[in-house]
C-alpha cells in the first residue's frame, strides 16, 4: 500500500481546515540561503500550485517513525559546538541543531515518497522568545509538524509556538509569512 494517495484536479486548492495561512514572500533565513548554495538542486524545485495530498495510515506510520528515530539518532548540540560558528545548516551525522534535525527528516520523507512541495522548513518562536526551525507536513488532514523537541508528529495549532515563516510549496527556494491565526480558529470553536 502506498503512502499518499493521488489528488489529480485542474482547479486551485480548496482551503483545508487546519491548514496554515500562508501570506506573502519574505527574507528567506540566512542558513538556508547557505544551504542553497551547496545543495542547489534541492533548492531549485519547483511546484504547481496543487491540494496536498492525503495520506494514508501508512503514511502516517513512517511520518511518525521517521520524527522518532531521527530525534533519537542525533545529538542536540549548537552549530557553535559542532563547526565553531553561529549558523550552519547541514545533514547531520551524529549532532545537529534543529535546523540539522528538520534536513534529514525532510531528506528521509522524500526518499520514502512524500513530495518537497509538501515538506517545509518552517521558522517559529518558542514560548521563551527563542527562534526555533521544524518541518511542516501538507497534507488534505491538515499541516502536522516534526519537531526535534518533541516525538509526538502533531497539529501545527496544537503546538506552543508562534509561527513566523516557511518555504514556499510552489518554490523550495523561497519563503513566505505565515498568518498565525489559531486565535480565529478557537475563536469559532467557542
Amino acid at each position: 500500500m502506498g503512502t499518499l494517495l493521488p489528488f489529480n484536479t485542474a482547479f486551485t486548492a480548496p482551503k483545508i481546515q487546519g491548514a496554515m495561512i500562508t501570506g506573502s514572500v519574505t527574507s528567506q533565513p540566512i542558513g538556508h540561503y547557505e544551504f542553497c548554495r551547496l545543495y542547489r538542486d534541492e533548492c531549485n524545485v519547483r511546484s504547481r500550485d496543487v491540494a496536498p495530498p492525503r495520506v494514508t495510515e501508512r503514511g502516517w506510520e513512517i511520518v511518525r517513525e521517521i520524527n522518532a528515530s531521527v530525534n533519537a539518532a542525533i545529538s542536540p548540540a549548537t552549530d557553535q559546538e559542532i563547526f565553531g560558528r553561529e549558523e550552519n545548516w547541514a545533514y547531520p551525522v551524529d549532532a545537529g541543531d534543529c535546523e540539522d534535525f528538520v534536513l534529514l527528516k525532510r531528506r528521509k520523507l522524500i526518499e520514502a515518497g512524500f513530495t518537497e512541495a509538501n515538506l517545509l522548513i518552517t521558522v517559529v518562536r518558542k514560548p521563551d522568545g527563542e527562534g526555533h526551525a521544524i518541518l511542516t507536513l501538507r497534507s488534505t488532514q491538515g499541516d502536522y509538524i516534526l519537531d526535534n523537541l518533541f516525538d509526538e508528529v502533531k497539529p501545527w495549532f496544537e503546538t506552543p509556538y508562534t509561527f513566523l515563516k516557511r518555504q514556499a510549496s510552489f518554490d523550495a527556494g523561497r519563503w513566505v509569512t505565515i498568518e498565525d491565526g489559531r486565535d480565529v480558529l478557537v475563536g469559532a470553536v467557542q
